[in-house]
């Protein structure tokens, strides 16, 4: 076996060939050039400890593509005495694996050596991949890092998520990009500082808001331009927006997270769906998802609408829009935009119906200017002290008890017993409502 060929050498980090893309040229060395992820190795955090002392156990990473997860490996492969390896899961199978654990087995055995094995998209093996791991992994022969963009609850068998630490990567900030950035241009071991390369602010903000937190895609869209750009008289190489746009295939969207045109795109959003215009919906849908609006801000949005526009009309709104908002969570970008687009278009296609929100508007105005808000003595609780006395004013009757689970009876308080609040429409399912309360109470409008 060729462990420089198969595995990761620990002697490839400072002998990188200048071919390597720039994503890989510029990875730090070590935890202090290390940007992003706070949660996970900021200061006082355990596994910056836990690297440093070399006493790193079984770990998944676990997040978004570009977010650090091979990179900390290989800064934990800089640090450890262990023996490393490097595995993709994509390219690799049982053989490999085997490999890996007789060498670990030997180096227990022989030299009291502890191996660590990465495995990069871990999630890609099936279940007996894993199953093979799991015994080495439980005896401790070999220490587990495993990365994967992917739910490990979902993709990564149970016994070995209970045998490792789990670290969720978060999508990296604005900030933390453009510093990555600037390091890899001004770092000499990238190459690109004797490029004399020029990114203009406005063709970096637009690579960032492509990238959605993945910086190797902004780092690979610099590095084509860099590669494909002619250089000025000053011997520059400008990246520009439309070099930018060109780089990495994304038009650049106007759209302002904090500004005015955010706030106008989901306005035309929510009143393309109240209106029943599940086209224009998916097209303000398409344009926020383009520019790098939050989808859960989006999912929001569309609960608050399944209840403020549709409500009763189609009750089925809200359901479809929570498990929208569930999904995204769930999977996030960019399979959550098609449960994003399902619940738009539904909603938007759904009959509506503002009579529940507006009936709470109504009930809210009683309350504040018309109502004391006292509960009828026919509806308190006989079980707290003193209201046995009360409760012999006036006595409750069981709905259940009669016909069609119905009687008469007084609900709202004495000052305001005759006032109405929601008024059923005859859109869609609301249509069955109206017409069951005017069944039991008559046609009181």
């Amino acid at each position: 076996m060729n462990k420089q060929t198969d595995f990761f050498d620990l002697g490839v980090k400072n002998n990188l060939d200048s071919s390597a893309p720039l994503a890989v040229r510029a990875r730090p060395d070590n935890l202090e050039n290390f940007i992003g992820q706070e949660h996970i190795v900021g200061k006082g955090k355990i596994l910056p400890r836990l690297i440093q002392a070399d006493k790193v156990s079984s770990l998944i990473f676990y997040g978004p593509p570009g977010t650090g997860k091979t990179t900390l490996a290989k800064i934990i492969a800089n640090k450890t005495k262990s023996d490393f390896y490097e595995i993709n899961a994509v390219t690799s199978g049982k053989k490999e694996l085997n490999e890996v654990i007789e060498i670990a087995k030997k180096n227990l055995a022989a030299f009291n050596k502890k191996t660590i094995l990465f495995i990069d998209e871990i999630h890609r093996f099936n279940k007996a991949q894993q199953d093979l791991l799991l015994p080495s992994v439980e005896s401790g022969i070999i220490i587990l890092i495993g990365a994967t963009t992917e739910n490990p609850t979902f993709e990564i068998n149970s016994p070995l998520i209970s045998r490792s630490t789990l670290f969720q990567f978060e999508p990296l900030s604005d900030n933390e990009i453009k510093q990555i950035v600037k390091n890899a241009i001004e770092n000499d071991k990238t190459g690109l500082k004797q490029m004399n390369l020029v990114i203009e602010e406005e063709a970096l903000n637009h690579l960032i808001k492509v990238a959605n937190g993945d910086v190797r895609r902004v780092l690979n869209a610099i590095e084509l331009a860099s590669l494909t750009q002619e250089r000025n008289e000053k011997g520059e190489i400008i990246i520009d927006l439309k070099t930018a746009e060109q780089c990495i295939q994304k038009k650049a969207v106007y759209y302002d997270k904090k500004g005015d045109n955010h706030y106008d795109t989901i306005s035309a959003f929510i009143k393309s769906i109240r209106g029943s215009d599940p086209d224009a919906a998916l097209f303000w849908l398409a344009k926020m998802l383009e520019a790098g609006e939050d989808p859960k801000f989006i999912a929001r949005r569309l609960v608050i609408s399944a209840s403020e526009d549709i409500g009763n009309a189609e009750p089925q709104g809200l359901p479809v829009a929570v498990a929208a908002a569930q999904a995204v969570d769930m999977i996030g970008l960019p399979e959550a935009r098609i449960n994003l687009a399902q619940a738009t278009t539904f909603l938007a296609s759904a009959p509506k119906s503002n009579a529940a929100y507006m009936g709470l508007s109504k009930a809210q105005d009683a309350l504040k200017n018309r109502s004391k808000g006292e509960v009828p003595s026919n509806l308190i609780n006989i079980d707290t002290p003193g209201s046995k006395k009360l409760r012999e004013k006036a006595v409750y009757l069981y709905p259940h008890n009669f016909e069609n689970n119905y009687c008469e009876q007084q609900y709202l308080p004495d000052d305001i017993k005759t006032e109405k609040f929601y008024f059923p429409t005859t859109n869609g399912k609301e249509k069955i409502i109206k017409e069951h309360l005017e069944f039991l109470h008559g046609n009181e409008e």
